[in-house]
């Protein structure tokens, strides 16, 4: 049983294949065409997957789409009388899911008879729950998907229990926590797809001196009658648990307006927020003016309002459900300052959230929720780790490094370790390409860099010679798994840095440069299990210092994550990284 899942035609395309209930690889098409949240179609990413498994798309028995034109069909017949254009838009959509077959045969290079598999069409949404609780340790959980929109709909709760799903609402467009956050991201001169991270990062230089305008901003029917506590009964999940105040916006008239269905371009989403917003707030800040304090308090409160409405609606989830797990996916899962105090605002007691929570996930929930809701299979797997995309081998990294007349020494890991740990040590820049690349967006050990996080400078140091981002966004510390407690004040296992949490005030010298303004940081609890040899480096170097934590941020420079071992020695060359440990082999300048 082989299962392709595929994200095509949207922001984050990727591919994800599944044999026998088990996944064997995953990967966003950025990483292949080096296009930052590349649409179109994942050709590139289904050529890895399929290699990846050993088979060609004549094997593949099921195809998986998240996208289901019949979902949520009468708001979208209303909308789309109100509005023809929105009605083009998603006629254009359906006929280039049509052509599926045909682009699949292109993009392997073989006859579209050759392309035999059963299609499915998923809701955007239940694939999303599907890639959160269907690849979850857990055997039950109550499961949310909220982003800014996808099949006319932007949040739906549901209860996992062993390979069934359990939908139970759902929230339609025009209402979205996405839209929300993303409306006061451009609102503040963030205009990039995916520069919402960067508004989360500035909230902690400010206060939330703007609540009363941003509860009329998004207003919510939770509270202690509608399952805001524990014990309420899960009364905002029988209506629609919020709503956005629609004057604040312009796409319920407008029609969302993206541009993403180019493999070869960034996508691009227009304005959201209304002349009525600025008219509220002041002016609109400028891509690129400076940042005032007005600015730093709107994000904020940005992020104050979403918490409230956000863990309303997770209380209500719990009373709904009564269960202790939890797991999330959608873009607002990304959102880890809001993760990280969900042990403390619900009365939820585990968490899970897979490492591509955003779309580009939406190929595994799809293929997963084929392979168990559709076809009723029984789980035997869980992502315990995000190393799904390519690896090489060392020929490859050595052709690589002698192209480019690179020195090297070969080493065995212990050394390989205990070298690279010494050169942080001593407050060199280390860039760390090693086995498979994760899944999702964040650097987890194998395409990383690393720092010393004893040393304030470094974050400053990388922004300079490497990463030249805005000053005021955080990096993020790894840090052994069994140490965690000792540094955070949680010691909830955070694998794939999707939560923040307060660093201990004793330990906030020890670790400044991870540490940020408001004294916490988004971490990755690194096992020896999921990940031997970054362990291992960062086991050397408490070795070394007595600190098990280093600063880690992504192999790349503006650009999508480094890939191949060609990427990565070019990113080395044309940066001032100091070392680089690629495989076996250790470079130093």
């Amino acid at each position: 049983m082989i299962i392709l899942g595929l994200n095509a035609y949207h922001g984050n395309a990727s591919a994800a294949i599944v044999c026998d209930g088990r996944l064997v690889a995953a990967a966003e098409e950025e990483r292949f065409n080096r296009v930052k949240y590349a649409a179109g179609f994942p050709a590139r990413a289904v050529r890895y997957c399929l290699q990846a498994a050993g088979v060609s798309i004549g094997e593949v028995t099921h195809i998986a789409v998240p996208r289901n034109p019949w979902a949520h069909l009468p708001a979208k017949v209303a909308y789309a009388l109100r509005l023809p254009r929105f009605a083009l838009d998603r006629t254009r959509a359906a006929v280039r899911f049509a052509g599926l077959r045909e682009e699949l045969a292109r993009a392997c290079d073989v006859d579209p008879a050759r392309v035999t598999a059963r299609l499915h069409r998923v809701e955007h949404h239940r694939a999303h729950l599907a890639s959160a609780f269907f690849v979850s340790p857990f055997d039950q959980a109550a499961v949310l998907s909220a982003d800014g929109l996808g099949d006319f709909a932007s949040t739906m709760w549901a209860t996992g229990r062993g390979s069934r799903l359990e939908v139970h609402g759902a929230v339609e467009f025009p209402h979205s926590l996405g839209l929300y956050y993303t409306a006061i991201t451009q609102y503040l001169g963030f205009w990039k797809y995916g520069d919402e991270y960067k508004v989360m990062g500035l909230a902690a230089y400010g206060e939330p001196a703007y609540l009363d305008e941003f509860r009329r901003v998004l207003r919510s029917n939770g509270g202690p009658d509608a399952g805001g506590s524990p014990g309420a009964g899960g009364g905002a999940l029988r209506r629609r648990p919020f709503a956005l105040g629609l004057e604040y916006f312009v796409h319920h008239r407008n029609g969302p307006d993206m541009t993403w269905r180019e493999g070869d371009r960034t996508p691009v989403l227009g304005r959201l927020f209304s002349d009525h917003l600025a008219a509220c707030l002041g002016p609109a800040r400028q891509a690129g003016a400076p940042l005032e304090r007005r600015h730093q308090d709107i994000a904020s409160t940005l992020q104050a309002r979403l918490e409230e409405v956000y863990f309303d609606l997770l209380n209500a989830l719990h009373a709904r459900t009564g269960l202790r797990a939890l797991c999330l996916a959608g873009g607002v899962a990304f959102n880890c300052v809001a993760n990280g105090k969900i042990f403390d605002r619900t009365p939820f007691e585990e968490l899970y959230v897979q490492p591509a929570a955003g779309d580009a996930g939406l190929a595994v929930g799809a293929a997963f929720y084929v392979y168990h809701q559709v076809l009723g299979y029984p789980r035997a797997f869980v992502m315990g780790h995000a190393y799904w995309g390519p690896a090489f081998d060392a020929a490859a990294i050595r052709r690589a490094l002698g192209a480019a007349g690179l020195r090297y020494r070969e080493l065995p890991e212990e050394a390989l370790c205990r070298e690279a740990a010494r050169h942080v040590a001593e407050g060199k820049i280390v860039g760390w390409f090693q086995g498979r690349m994760e899944w999702g967006p964040r650097a987890l050990g194998n395409r990383s860099i690393v720092v010393d996080p004893r040393r304030p400078e470094m974050k400053d140091i990388l922004n300079r010679r490497i990463k030249h981002r805005e000053p005021f966004r955080p990096f993020a510390p790894s840090i052994l798994e069994e140490a965690t407690g000792a540094y955070f004040e949680r010691s909830y296992p955070s694998p794939f840095m999707i939560l923040a949490y307060p660093v201990r005030p004793e330990q906030r010298a020890v670790i400044p440069a991870p540490t940020h303004v408001d004294g916490t940081g988004r971490l990755q609890t690194v096992s020896r299990d999921a990940n031997p040899r970054y362990w291992r480096l960062i086991r050397e170097f408490e070795r070394v210092t007595g600190v098990p934590v280093v600063l880690n941020t992504s192999f790349n420079e503006n650009e999508p994550i480094v890939c191949t071992p060609e990427e990565a020695v070019d990113c080395f060359l044309r940066t001032q990284m100091d070392v680089l440990g690629i495989g076996d082999y250790l470079v130093e300048r």
